[in-house]
C-alpha cells in the first residue's frame, strides 16, 4: 500500500475522475473532491437558437450534481470552485477572437493550461493537498537522467489526452497524478462498478462545454449579442490558389481550413478551404491535393522533456496537428525565440492555424505549441 497522502481530485462528474477518487480513497489516501464551475450553461438560453439548458455535457450543472453524489458515496469532502470570470477571460474571449480573425481555436488546451492545472493546483495547496489527481488518460514520471518530469502517452492509446496537456509545466507535472495512465477504459468502468458508483455507465462527453451541439457560429452570435457587441462584418472574396476571384463570402468566421461544404460557389470539381487571410478577408480555395503541406511554424511553445538548449540541433520527433491525427514523422527545430519549425517527412493534410502541434519522442511528449 502506498503511503497515505492528502490528494485533491479534479472531479468533472464523469466516470474517469470519479473512478480516480474512489480508487485513491480505497488506497487509504485522504481525498478531497474539487469541481470547477466554469460556465453557466443557461446563460445564453434566451438568445435565438440557443437551447433552454444543456444537459449531460462537460462541466454542466448535471456534472456538478454527479460529482457531489460520488463524493457522498465514497465519503470524501467536496468543494465547488467558481472560476467563471477567469474562464471567460482566458478561454471564451480568446475563442471568440480567434474565430473572428479566421483562425480555428482549441479551447480545451487553453482550459487545461490556464484553469484546470493552474487554478486547481492553487486550491489543492490551500486545502492542504500534496498533489492533484485527474481522470486524464496520460502518464507522468520523473527522469533522473534528464532531471525533468515527463508527460507520456497512456496504455489506452485510443483515449490518449496528452495532446490537450502539452502546456503543463515542470512544476505542475511534479504535483500531478494521472492514476488511469496504465488502465484501459473498460477497466475504469469496471472499477466504478466495483465501488458502487451510479455513473459507471455514463457516456463520455464529446463536445466543447460551452458550445451546444458543436454549433460555434450560433454561440458566437449569442455571446456577442449578450455582450452588446455587433458581429463584426468581415466579408471578402473567395479566391483560388492562382489568385482568381470566384465569389464572395459574408465573413471569415464561417470557414476553417479543409472545409468543403458551405463555400457558396459551384464548380465542376470539389473545392476546399486552403487558407484564411483574416487581415484581408480573403478565403483561398483549391483542390484537395493543395491542402497538403510539409512544414508548419508554431509559437508560444512549451517544452517538457527537453529544454531550448537541447534544440540547438534539429530533433527527430513525431508530431500531431489535431487530436485524432496519427503522429507523423518530422524534424523539429527552434527558429526564433519561442518559435519552432516542424518539417514532416510526408505532406500532411489541412494544417490549421490556431490548432496545437504536439511533438512526441516515442511515448514521451517533447512539447507543443500553437500553429501560426
Amino acid at each position: 500500500m502506498p503511503e497515505p497522502k492528502t490528494i485533491a481530485v479534479a472531479m468533472s462528474g464523469g466516470v474517469d475522475s470519479s473512478a480516480v477518487a474512489a480508487m485513491l480513497r480505497a488506497q487509504g489516501h485522504n481525498v478531497i473532491g474539487l469541481t470547477m464551475q466554469l460556465w453557466n450553461q443557461r446563460r445564453l438560453s434566451g438568445h435565438e437558437g440557443m437551447p433552454e439548458q444543456v444537459a449531460g455535457r462537460c462541466c454542466s450543472l448535471d456534472d456538478v450534481y454527479d460529482a457531489r453524489r460520488v463524493a457522498e458515496t465514497i465519503g470524501i469532502p467536496y468543494y465547488v470552485v467558481n472560476r467563471e470570470e477567469r474562464f471567460e477571460r482566458d478561454v471564451i474571449r480568446p475563442f471568440v477572437q480567434e474565430y473572428l480573425s479566421g483562425r480555428t481555436p482549441i479551447p480545451c488546451s487553453l482550459c487545461n493550461n490556464h484553469l484546470k492545472f493552474d487554478q486547481l493546483l492553487i486550491v489543492a495547496q490551500q486545502v492542504g493537498a500534496d498533489q492533484l489527481a485527474t481522470g486524464h488518460y496520460a502518464r507522468v514520471a520523473y527522469d533522473d537522467r534528464r532531471g525533468r518530469w515527463l508527460l507520456k502517452r497512456p496504455a489506452d492509446t485510443s483515449k490518449d489526452q496528452t495532446y490537450f496537456l502539452f502546456g503543463l509545466t515542470q512544476e505542475q507535472l511534479s504535483r500531478t497524478l494521472f492514476p488511469l495512465g496504465d488502465m484501459l477504459k473498460p477497466e475504469v468502468r469496471e472499477l466504478a462498478r466495483q465501488h458502487g458508483l451510479a455513473l459507471a455507465e455514463k457516456p463520455d462527453s464529446q463536445e466543447i462545454c460551452f458550445v451546444p451541439g458543436g454549433d460555434y457560429k450560433r454561440f458566437l452570435d449569442a455571446y456577442l449579442a449578450e455582450q452588446g457587441e455587433k458581429f463584426p462584418e468581415t466579408p471578402g472574396e473567395l479566391v483560388t490558389t492562382s489568385g482568381e476571384v470566384i465569389g464572395e463570402h459574408t465573413g471569415v468566421h464561417n470557414f476553417t481550413v479543409g472545409q468543403r461544404k458551405g463555400l457558396g460557389v459551384a464548380t465542376g470539381s470539389p473545392l476546399y478551404v486552403i487558407q484564411i487571410k483574416g487581415g484581408t478577408g480573403e478565403v483561398v480555395v483549391g483542390k484537395d491535393e493543395e491542402l497538403f503541406s510539409t512544414t508548419l511554424r508554431a509559437h508560444r511553445v512549451n517544452l517538457i522533456s527537453v529544454g531550448e538548449s537541447d534544440l540547438r540541433d534539429p530533433m527527430r520527433v513525431s508530431a500531431k496537428i489535431r487530436h485524432r491525427h496519427p503522429p507523423a514523422a518530422a524534424t523539429l527545430q527552434m527558429v526564433g525565440p519561442d518559435e519552432v519549425l516542424v518539417t514532416f517527412d510526408q505532406p500532411q493534410r489541412a494544417i490549421t492555424p490556431g490548432q496545437a502541434a504536439v511533438f512526441y519522442d516515442g511515448d514521451v511528449v517533447v512539447g507543443g505549441g500553437w500553429i501560426l
